[in-house]
């Protein structure tokens, strides 16, 4: 595999290509009209255009990305994440022309795609599952019949979602024909598929995910979990690793389960098998991710293994390099999205010009970002900036360091959400790892975060002064009238 076309934009796309470049790979990007002077379209070794901003005429453009990697000869297609990248269709039209597909088969894209047809496929191998009914349903008596019986409250989920759409959760017997009625319609709207499913609401759950690496040799290892509870509107926005609750014991199930689940779908490549943890550490099968994560770099800091790599490798047909056996833990990771969003107004869009960007910098510190200053942010896609990554030797550590990366990330020009990721990382609930879901419906509002930032003023306005008061005297005013410095002016 000489060269790799990345089928994706922004920091993604600068990551996949740096160590491609660093594997001696040569790299095309693709870009739209918004994208033209992006970094990521500098940094390669070919760019070519695809279309017009909005990316249904550009990123989700299939005909013309394949169509690109013909005129360039590209041996691979990296999808990135988001886009393509769980496109069945997309991996079978690659491949069917010859061209790898850096990512699993389509089959196992499809299966995992829906997560009806994932609990299917992975019920015969034991793996525990929230208790619900497994399969679409639309009729409200057997809606009722089925509430019931697992009992309230129960959780209405899109069976081809995501992201929180086509969710709701009922409280009540009452409530139920309403939710329903309103989550198949976001589902229909959203992903063209009406489908939904009912299942026990796990109350105050740990979401916890397990990344996976297996080869077309039939060897599978997993790299241990990351902990992604701090959430909003079901988004994962602070993620780290590992989690601060499992014991070795679970640690070692939850990535035997997850290994099984990548068994029962024939996987090849790098994925994500997500579970629920209650607050008894019972954990549930909730869904499996066929891609590169956007939290990646957390497993990569302490196991010290490059994922981009190995995904690459695994499509060259090369089997893993290391056992089970080989992985461990070193150390602890942190990782904040930076959004380019207001968090003092419901987190919504900021549109505008980076007229300052600033990257922090320091040991321990990691950016993937695909932004530079002066640039615009454009509307057409996902407003996330930037993930910064921040590694210790312990928990306490990658959160003192993350603190001051946020501290000289300096951004002006547009509201970003560095402030809500300051305040996650030194609120008491996080630093005691005493969290869940719910984290930021608990103790998150625009108000807080605005006392939070004026004590904080307040704080160093007082250790200013307190400063000013105990060097007063030490400091030399020169007396301006005796000064042997002082200039005096001839008139001649």
């Amino acid at each position: 595999m000489k060269k790799i076309l990345i089928a994706n934009r922004g920091e993604i796309a600068l990551r996949i290509m740096r160590t491609a470049q660093k594997m001696g790979i040569k790299t095309v990007a693709v870009y739209s009209d918004a994208d033209r002077d992006a970094p990521h379209v500098l940094f390669a070794d070919e760019a070519v255009h695809i279309g017009k901003s909005p990316s249904s005429e550009s990123y989700l453009n299939m005909q013309k990305i394949l169509e690109v990697a013909q005129q360039t000869q590209s041996n691979g297609i990296h999808p990135g994440y988001g886009f393509l990248s769980e496109n069945a269709d997309f991996a079978k039209l690659v491949s069917d022309h010859g061209i790898v597909f850096i990512g699993p088969k389509p089959h196992a894209i499809e299966i995992m795609g829906d997560k009806l047809t994932a609990k299917e496929a992975v019920k015969g191998y034991r793996i525990p599952m929230v208790p619900g009914l497994e399969e679409a349903i639309t009729d409200i008596s057997l809606a009722k019949e089925i509430a019931q019986q697992i009992g309230f409250p129960i959780l209405i989920k899109a069976s081809a979602g995501g992201g929180g759409k086509g969710m709701r959760v009922v409280n009540t017997i009452e409530e139920l024909p309403h939710q329903m009625e309103r989550a198949i319609s976001e589902a229909t709207a959203a992903f063209g598929n009406g489908a939904v499913f009912i299942e026990k609401y796990i109350e105050s759950p740990r979401h916890i995910e397990i990344q996976v690496l297996a080869d077309s040799h039939g060897n599978i290892v997993h790299l241990f979990e990351r902990e992604c509870s701090v959430q909003r509107r079901h988004q994962k926005v602070v993620e780290e690793a590992p989690s601060t609750v499992l014991t070795p014991e679970i640690r070692k199930a939850m990535g035997d389960a997850a290994i099984k689940v990548a068994k029962a779908c024939d996987y090849v490549g790098a994925g994500t098998v997500e579970f629920l943890l209650d607050k008894d550490k019972n954990f549930y099968f909730l869904e499996m991710n066929t891609r590169l994560q956007v939290e990646h770099p957390v497993t990569e800091l302490i196991t010290q293994i490059d994922l981009v790599e190995q995904q690459i490798k695994i499509a060259r047909g090369e089997p893993l390099p290391f056992s089970q056996e080989d992985i461990n833990i070193t150390g602890h990771a942190l990782e904040v999205r930076v959004y380019a969003e207001d968090p003092l107004d419901n987190f919504l869009p900021s549109i505008g010009t980076l007229t300052t960007y600033v990257r922090p910098k320091g040991e321990g510190i990691r950016l993937d970002d695909g932004f530079k200053e002066g640039m615009s942010i454009p509307i057409y896609y996902d407003p996330m900036l930037a993930k910064l990554i921040t590694y210790g030797q312990d928990r306490e550590e990658a959160i003192q360091r993350m603190v001051q990366a946020i501290d000289h990330y300096k951004i002006k020009g547009i509201a970003t959400t560095l402030p809500f990721g300051k305040f996650v990382c030194e609120h008491p609930a996080f630093t005691s790892g005493d969290f869940d879901t719910h984290f930021v419906k608990e103790h998150y509002s625009p108000e807080r975060l605005r006392e939070y930032y004026k004590e904080e003023q307040e704080i160093a306005a007082a250790v200013g002064l307190k400063l000013f008061m105990e060097y007063r005297d030490k400091l030399k005013v020169p007396d301006r009238e005796n000064s042997n410095w002082q200039i005096k002016r001839t008139i001649g």
